[in-house]
């Protein structure tokens, strides 16, 4: 029953191995100091890659993740309620939303996602 997934699953990984493998082996092998260097959106590197962040950055990218991930819900639920059409569903998605608009409006008023 699981024989053709496996396989696939084999196959795939076997053909990238070769693919890496070929290149390791057969690829040319030129390397300056040019190639080594940090290479930063097409510009000289300014300062340490060790930089300390504000808490403020953490901050965000945490908001964005929940903000991400809950939004992700929403598509199997539309999948689900083009099938079904139930007036419960809807109500339970407006729920759902009203607790994220007033999440971000909270989030908001404390300033949290503000570069200020």
């Amino acid at each position: 029953m699981y024989i053709p997934a496996g396989l696939a699953i084999v196959l795939g990984v076997g053909f990238s191995l070769l693919l890496l493998a070929a290149a390791v082996f057969l690829g040319p092998k030129h390397d300056s100091a040019e190639k080594l260097s940090p290479f930063e959106c097409g510009m000289e590197p300014i300062g340490s890659p060790r930089a300390r962040f504000s808490v403020k950055f953490y901050h965000v990218a945490i908001l964005f993740l929940v903000f991400d991930v809950e939004s992700a819900f929403m598509y199997p639920w539309a999948v689900w309620f083009r099938d079904t059409a139930s007036v419960l569903g809807f109500v339970e998605m407006l729920l759902f939303v009203a607790v994220l608009v007033v999440a971000l409006t909270y989030v908001w008023r404390k300033k949290a996602i503000g570069w200020d």
